[in-house]
Order: structure tokens, then sequence, then C-alpha cells
């Protein structure tokens, strides 16, 4: 399915890559890219020759009927590993536990730092969590990778995506070795984090955000119930009306005012 998808993508869209030689031939490495868009999992996909493997919440692997045994099946073909997300912690050591597997494969393990897509098209703040803690344990290379103009494709609310040309950007790989086996230190997984993520924003051009992109949307979420609240009082408020006492005052002045011009 890569194959049949990656040709199709690539003859509709026409994406342009830079550094792809940055990508190794053999041997595994971390793909660490910005995350715009549902569509980022199959765009980059499709542009290597070697397979990467992304984590993938298990509901789209498990959900009932056609629809659900479709998008299992396109998941599966996109190279995409089901986590079982219930509960923070045990969605974060699922996903650990499944990038180390992948890199002890020899494989490429594709991971998205800022946790979720960005609500705005602004970069954010990376989680510390998964992709330091992956790096530290294994020793494996990580590679920046900027997503481009990928959610222009499909916005929030489309049925049909966009003809146009998506762009992605390779870095050169991150070589964090010298703090391998120290996977449990918070300070380090910071650095590391903030070190790959300084090297996406160079490579996408965004703005960088110092919070976590979940924050930023429930930031959004809360002022537009807020928006919609204030709109609604407004509309249940009662037109002022002029009193009569007041409407008989304006027309005696008004008739007075006539007078004194003729």
């Amino acid at each position: 399915m890569k194959f049949s998808l990656g040709g199709s993508l690539k003859l509709a869209f026409r994406p342009w890559v830079e550094g792809l030689e940055n990508i190794p031939a053999e041997g595994p490495a971390i793909i660490a890219s910005n995350h715009l868009s549902f569509s980022d999992s199959f765009f980059l996909p499709a542009m290597l020759d070697r397979k990467v493997t992304f984590i993938a919440k298990a509901e789209y692997f498990t959900s009932p009927g056609l629809k659900g045994k479709l998008t299992a099946a396109f998941f599966k073909g996109v190279g995409q590993l089901p986590v079982d997300r219930s509960g923070a912690r045990g969605a974060g050591e699922a996903a650990i536990k499944s990038g180390i597997d992948v890199i002890k494969r020899g494989e490429l393990f594709g991971i998205y730092p800022e946790g979720t897509r960005s609500p705005d098209g602004r970069l954010y703040r990376g989680k510390p969590g998964g992709l330091a803690r992956v790096a530290l344990a294994t020793g494996a290379p990580v590679i920046p990778v900027a997503m481009i103009d990928t959610e222009k494709i499909q916005p929030p609310g489309k049925l049909l995506p966009k003809l146009m040309r998506p762009g992605i950007r390779i870095g050169k790989p991150l070589d964090f070795s010298r703090y391998h086996g120290m996977d449990h230190d918070r300070f380090i997984l910071r650095s590391v984090t903030d070190e790959v993520m300084y090297e996406i924003m160079k490579l996408s051009g965004q703005e960088y955000v110092d919070i976590y992109a979940t924050a930023a949307k429930r930031q959004i979420t809360d002022a537009e119930k807020a928006a919609k609240a204030a709109a609604k009082a407004a509309a249940k408020e009662p037109a002022p009306r002029q009193s009569a006492a007041s409407g008989t005052e304006d027309a005696t002045t008004e008739a007075t005012e006539e007078r004194r011009g003729a």
C-alpha cells in the first residue's frame, strides 16, 4: 500500500523535498517532525525509500464496521503503529517502548515532539518524553524535519483536499550519544528536546511559542466558548426603549425650534 499511496500522492500533489540525502540508507534513526496536518504521516513516508513507523492511537485500528476495517488497513499500510493511549502516563510509556523496539530493529521511527497538531500553524514547545527518551536509550541519531504548507491542503471542516504543493525540509542528523543512558534525567531530556525543536524551527520558518500545543488548544476552545456565551447573552438583552415623557419632550423641542426658524 505504501508504494501505491506514495505514487498517488506524488502524482496528485507533487510535493517538493530538500535534504533527502540526510536520511541514512540503512540503520536506525529517529525522524522528528513538526505537525501541521493529519496528512503529515502520509506525505513524509511517501517521499522516502525507507519505511517510517509512526505512532497512532489504537482506536484507529479497532473501530467497528466497514469504515473501521478500511481505516485500520490504511494505517497499517502506511506504517502506523497502534498504541493504547488510555491514561496519559501509560500512553507515553507505550509509545517509548514501541519507539525503542523500532530502533532496535534498525528501522526509522517517526515522532511529533509537539504531541499533537498545531492549532494555528505555529511551532509549539516539544514534550520531553518520547523523543528524548528513545534517543538517549538507544543512541540513535535524530533527524529534524519540517513539513511545509500541509495544513493548507485540507483545513479543518473541509471535506475535499486542495491540490497544492506541500514541502518537506530534512535537516542534518543530530548526535546525542554524549547523553547515552541519561534518559531519566529531566534536565537532559528538556535540553535534548529544545535543541531538536530549535532545528525544526530553523527548517520550517515557523513562529515558536513556548507553551505546549495542548494548552494552546484549550485556550482557543475556552476563548471560543466565552465568545459564544457573550453573544448569546447579548442576544437575550432587551433593546433600550424610549419613555413616553422623553418622546413628548423631544417633540416639544422640535416644534419650538421650527417656530423660531420661521
